[in-house]
């Protein structure tokens, strides 16, 4: 996705082309990479069009600083939910609270990280936003509640696998006998099937809330194609801080 000279938001995978003095401010065209453009649409489709928060339900939301979950919790809070982030390392965390607003936000380096979930969500959890599985995925379970949603746009604690069976007992058939017992709806999506129905609404709603300043968006800006390798790797590693630009001249 690119911004044209012209102030218009193009993505030429699917032709789209939307006015940017509709969902833009022209001073952050990079955000047409962000809050305003895949990852920002990917949060917005997950959680509303999946998960489907109410008011006073729980929506925890892991990989919470990043440019998808940092999104996926600033509308949940438009929602009017209880919103628990997970990010990794107390920097992150306080970022969540503090400055995107969330109720709270769990370490998950923390030895206590399961506890420490369980006692942000006294009432369970309502809705999960997947984007990182593993550990975290395992700590969550348990505290879904019945009809609970789980939207999943990614599971990043597996990509380095090579594709064999995990080592240890096979967790599968207790977790779809768990699927069955609470009626959990756990439905994957790729956002790309979802543009041409979909974006325009998107980039209406969501442009509304950035100029109304009710959602955020940080940056984690590295300078030069040169040092993009380098940026790559710190963000599988989680060094970025917000949503990742490489930027060029």
């Amino acid at each position: 996705m690119v911004l044209g000279q012209t102030g218009e938001i193009s993505d030429s995978r699917f032709g789209e082309i939307t006015s940017s003095t509709d969902t833009a401010d022209l001073a952050h065209p990079s955000w047409a990479l962000g809050v305003l453009g895949m990852p920002g649409f990917t949060a917005w489709h997950g959680l509303l069009k999946i998960g489907e928060p109410k008011a006073g339900e729980t929506v925890v939301v892991a990989a919470a600083s990043g440019a998808v979950g940092s999104v996926v919790g600033q509308i949940a809070k438009i929602r009017g939910a209880h919103v628990v982030g997970i990010a990794g390392g107390e920097k992150k965390c306080r970022h969540v609270t503090e400055e995107l607003g969330f109720d709270a936000c769990i370490d998950h380096r923390a030895e206590d990280f399961p506890h420490l979930l369980a006692a942000s969500c006294p009432k369970g959890i309502d809705v999960y936003y997947e984007n990182v599985g593993g550990p975290v995925f395992d700590a969550v379970v348990p505290l879904l509640n019945d009809h609970a949603r789980v939207p999943v746009c990614g599971v990043i604690a597996q990509y380095n696998g090579d594709g064999t069976p995990l080592s240890g007992p096979d967790r599968l058939p207790s977790f779809i006998g768990l699927v069955l017992r609470k009626r959990l709806r756990v439905q994957g999506f790729i956002i790309g099937d979802h543009y041409a129905d979909e974006y325009q609404d998107f980039a209406q709603e969501m442009g509304q809330w950035v100029k109304e300043g009710r959602v955020k968006f940080f940056e984690d800006v590295v300078e030069g194609l040169a040092r993009a390798p380098e940026a790559f790797i710190g963000l599988l590693e989680g060094r970025n801080h917000g949503k990742l630009v490489v930027r060029v001249s």
